[in-house]
């Protein structure tokens, strides 16, 4: 595990996490609390197809499995932390929404990394 294996996991992930978060506190005030997972996904998944495609370079697919594991594990950690334990939601915090946005989460990454691989496997043959 190298350097750029953390940044790709640990940077990007945590950064994505913090984007949707902050995302989250600046649009409660204007977005209902049922309907802001639904604004915030499409703009997550967005910024997220960006970092997958322009930041992250690597082209196997072993490694995007990681990313998508790991993304998914800063998600519901984080979650569970700064916004269950913190914010405690009257009506609960685990809804359609979240469990979309965990899969998501996982799903991008193994999905973009599936197609640079077989994109790349198309370019060697």
């Amino acid at each position: 595990m190298d350097k750029k294996f953390y940044t790709d996991v640990l940077g990007w992930g945590f950064g994505l996490w913090l984007f949707g978060y902050l995302l989250g506190i600046a649009l409660f005030a204007f977005v209902p609390p049922a309907a802001l997972g639904w604004v915030i996904t499409p703009i997550g998944i967005s910024v997220s197809l960006w970092v997958l495609f322009k930041k992250i370079k690597s082209q196997t697919l072993s490694h995007y499995l990681s990313i998508g594991i790991g993304w998914m594990i800063i998600a519901i950690v984080f979650d569970y932390i700064f916004l269950v334990m913190f914010f405690h939601p009257a009506d609960g915090y685990y809804k359609l929404d979240v469990y979309v946005y965990y899969a998501v989460t996982f799903l991008l990454p193994v999905l973009v990394g599936w197609y640079k691989s077989s994109k790349q496997e198309n370019n060697n043959e």
